[in-house]
């Protein structure tokens, strides 16, 4: 049972299901608006970004937030704001505050490797906020990308181990958090934070894109969540990309 939970935030916890995000789009479809987590113990059939597989392993986590935005322009945001909850709920679970930063668009990482990852989706007026953690096992590294970021997870690399019922606790509550902030005074301050824990900002990264590859220095992200680069070029602001760290090889 969770203690601590979000007020006005509804939760559906299921020992199983194919996919989180599946299900909270069924809710959408029958009319259901959020705040709404959906919580599964195990995922069968779980996605990350572009279709990839998203290998759950026993006592990992996966968890879908539906929800409507005021603003559906700004929908695209909630990940920076999933990305400073999930820093946040990891702090809160390990005490260690050194060892999370955050990789754009939508990856925690720990000591450098991937632990979390964030999928949004928009369905008509309501956006799903699909995120997987590997709290208790690293995945395989077999189904990666050439030089994708390699996993880990929070009990390798920290000893620590969080139940997902206690981290999805955690979770929520920071989630509502910056929230509040965002819709109280917008998201300057959320890129602000953002950055202060943004990983390779300042250093070489290539940027990814289905019909060019762009490698650079990581500036900022601008005011619509877009990562900005300066290439031999100039400057170049991309609203989407899949980010590798260093130089195009």
């Amino acid at each position: 049972m969770i203690a601590i939970w979000p007020e006005g935030v509804g939760l559906e916890t299921h020992a199983s299901l194919p996919s989180t995000m599946i299900t909270a789009r069924e809710r959408a479809a029958t009319g259901e608006r959020g705040p709404l987590w959906i919580h599964a113990q195990r995922q069968t059939a779980g996605t990350g970004r572009r279709g990839r597989p998203w290998r759950d392993i026993p006592g990992n986590f996966s968890a879908t937030l539906l929800m409507t935005p005021p603003d559906p322009n700004q929908a695209a945001l909630r990940s920076f704001i999933a990305a400073l909850a999930l820093r946040d709920a990891f702090i809160e679970q390990t005490g260690r505050t050194d060892l999370f930063t955050l990789k754009w668009p939508n990856d925690v990482l720990l000591k450098g490797r991937k632990v979390a990852g964030i999928l949004l989706e928009m369905q008509g007026q309501t956006l799903t906020i699909g995120i997987g953690v590997n709290l208790a096992a690293t995945p395989a590294m077999d189904a990666l990308e050439t030089n994708a970021t390699p996993p880990i997870s929070l009990r390798e690399a920290t000893g620590v181990t969080v139940t997902t019922d206690e981290f999805l606790a955690s979770l929520a509550m920071a989630f509502q958090r910056w929230e509040t902030q965002f819709l109280t005074y917008g998201f300057e301050p959320i890129r602000t934070a953002w950055l202060n824990h943004a990983a390779q900002l300042g250093g070489i990264v290539t940027a990814r894109m289905p019909n060019r590859t762009e490698s650079g220095t990581f500036t900022t992200i601008d005011s619509t969540g877009a990562i900005v680069l300066q290439t031999a070029k100039g400057k170049l602001t991309l609203p989407a990309a899949d980010i590798f760290f260093g130089p195009e090889v």
